[in-house]
């Protein structure tokens, strides 16, 4: 399947699970993004979205660090989406999610399909096709995007004119 294939895959699959965990979401005060290696950019991408489009304060740290900060800011209403697609950090992000899960927070996460060791630790996955290490953040970065629109729309907020956000930038 080429990289287009893919994500039109990711953006056939995804909208409707996206949609109803956004509503189920969208009142949540605080979330916490947590990605390793390259699922660190997409969670920071998918946090800064997030805060953009729907005014929610939120975090985004590399998984390895999240101990020294923002697990003390975890209860049982946070909900934590984790990046975990890459299968050479795979081990180490359930790890992180298991930590996450103790302290009582809802784990959410975008994975690559097959990847069943996920399922078993997030209450809600959403999958990506199985592509090259490199491409992953590319389909990974469509359900985070789609997250923050449609909890953006559940809070009636206008996602085409986001609050104190310039359209352009100008460089003096």
């Amino acid at each position: 399947m080429t990289t287009g294939g893919r994500i039109d895959a990711v953006l056939s699959s995804s909208p409707a699970p996206v949609q109803m965990l956004a509503e189920r979401l969208a009142d949540c005060g605080f979330f916490l993004y947590l990605g390793r290696l390259s699922g660190l950019p997409v969670a920071l991408e998918g946090a800064l979205k997030l805060k953009e489009v729907s005014h929610i304060p939120r975090d985004a740290y590399a998984a390895g660090e999240m101990k020294h900060g923002p697990i003390a800011l975890l209860g049982e209403q946070t909900p934590v989406v984790c990046v975990a697609t890459d299968a050479s950090v795979l081990d180490k992000m359930l790890s992180n999610i298991s930590e996450v899960r103790a302290r009582g927070a809802r784990v959410f996460a975008i994975a690559s399909e097959g990847s069943k060791e996920v399922a078993e630790h997030a209450e809600q996955v959403v999958y990506i096709p199985q592509t090259d290490v490199l491409l992953q953040s590319i389909l990974a970065v469509i359900p985070l995007q789609l997250l923050a629109y449609y909890i953006a729309r559940a809070r009636a907020l206008d996602v085409d004119q986001p609050r104190n956000l310039a359209k352009t930038v100008t460089v003096e």
